[in-house]
């Protein structure tokens, strides 16, 4: 009874938040008092939560650290023209029916090398749902193709924050699991490029606005020095350099360039790495934001998230949601039960942050007690709550991206890559898990 007790108090607030408009971590604040409650109720003293939480807040520093250094980056490579010459030449070697194969490709490229979802689909998905709407391409395919690229990056990028929660939260490594990422959604990303390939050749776009170059090229110098921080990031880890040298790399080189090709003020630099980049022509609605402000309110759910773990592990406060989970893994199998487990939490929580912190936390102990690894969870995650986030209408992994392209919920079932990685992954755990046997 405490519990369903945490758990309403818990959901009321993310609901009024929800309704409201407000943060979440309004509602974390308010659901981790209600818990702590609940944790007193079970006979142990504040003093002791305040421990656990603590314990809890020590998986987070590693992500807060990284999380404001991508603060930096998707600044920078806004001021140093480096999005701008992604998009600038995407549009340029557009040809009628490659138009959403070229969109496919841009939004997991560029979301890989900055590892969000919501700053592609507000930049590049924008801007290429403008040019779909003005060509005569299906708005609705095209905001699919977008959704499908900026979850491959937000999925599989080692600078992705959600790839750096969940290895945090499951205690492995992070290059181990973008790896194993890559291994198991090759084949989903096959299968995706294949069928927007078909829909490309019969969707192709009439014609391009080419006064949108003209408006890139007015505020921007397009050259090649832009793309420097890209590669940075995308090839620096292939060489083994570590995550966070590459992403100081492209920080430090994104800097130069903002200064050197794009003539920007060295204080105004510092302004926008700070408070996010601010164009004084007119892509301002679109190039927009980034900075270390930007990232904020992401770091206060992630350490809120990660002292909900320290209290629930160290207080046993969800065995009885882990006993009836059990059953259900045994007749659907681990990652059928981890399906189930993420859809609930989706759908009550809203929240892919939330999501995962409360899959670790229900999933860990089944998972152990199963047989299961460490890496197994963290995969079983990534392909579950990481994707499925972006189909349920109400959660602002799904509302959000939606919203910037202003296109409604038709696109979702559209998009293909976010099913796609779910059943080939659970088809080939089934056939030969690579993790243990079920």
């Amino acid at each position: 009874m405490d519990l369903i007790f945490g758990f309403t108090i818990f959901i009321g607030a993310m609901i009024f938040c929800i309704a409201k408009g407000y943060t979440m971590v309004i509602a974390l604040f308010v659901g981790l008092i209600a818990f702590i409650i609940v944790g007193i109720r079970k006979g142990f003293t504040f003093r002791e939560l305040m421990n656990m939480g603590k314990d809890g807040l020590k998986d987070a520093i590693v992500v807060v650290e990284v999380m404001f250094i991508i603060g930096f980056i998707t600044a920078v490579w806004r001021s140093a023209g480096t999005i701008t010459f992604f998009v600038y030449y995407g549009i340029k070697v557009i040809t009628p029916g490659l138009f959403l194969i070229i969109t496919f490709a841009l939004s997991c490229l560029l979301s890989y090398a900055l590892g969000t979802s919501f700053g592609v689909a507000g930049t590049v998905g924008v801007i290429f749902i403008a040019l779909a709407r003005s060509g005569g391409v299906n708005e609705v395919i095209t905001a699919a193709v977008v959704m499908s690229g900026i979850y491959f990056g937000d999925r599989s990028s080692p600078v992705s924050s959600s790839a750096i929660l969940v290895a945090a939260i499951t205690h492995t490594n992070l290059l181990d699991n973008v790896k194993m990422m890559m291994k198991t959604g090759i084949v989903p990303l096959l299968l995706t490029f294949g069928i927007y390939a078909v829909f490309s050749f019969y969707n192709p776009i009439h014609t391009v606005d080419q006064s949108f170059l003209n408006t890139l090229q007015s505020e921007f110098s397009v050259s090649v020095w832009c793309i420097v921080p890209a590669v940075c990031m995308l090839v620096l880890p292939l060489l083994k350099v570590k995550v966070i040298d590459a992403m100081l790399a492209s920080i430090a080189s994104g800097i130069l360039i903002s200064i050197f090709v794009q003539h920007m003020e060295i204080l105004q630099l510092i302004k926008a790495m700070f408070w996010g980049y601010q164009s004084t022509g007119s892509l301002g609605s679109i190039i927009n934001g980034g900075g270390l402000v930007s990232m904020i309110e992401v770091v206060f759910i992630v350490a809120l998230s990660s002292t909900y773990s320290g209290v629930f592990s160290g207080t046993d406060m969800l065995a009885v949601l882990q006993d009836k989970i059990k059953p259900v893994m045994g007749k659907a199998g681990r990652f059928g039960g981890m399906i189930v487990v993420t859809m609930a939490t989706l759908c009550i929580f809203c929240n892919q942050t939330i999501a995962s912190m409360m899959c670790n936390d229900i999933m860990k102990k089944p998972y152990e007690e199963s047989g299961a690894s460490k890496e197994e969870l963290a995969m079983d995650i990534e392909n579950s709550v990481i994707l499925l986030a972006g189909i349920v209408p109400w959660a602002i992994a799904c509302s959000v991206p939606l919203g910037f392209m202003q296109v409604g919920f038709q696109a979702v079932p559209l998009s293909f890559y976010l099913f796609l990685v779910p059943i080939c992954y659970g088809i080939q755990k089934k056939v030969a898990n690579p993790f243990s046997s079920e």
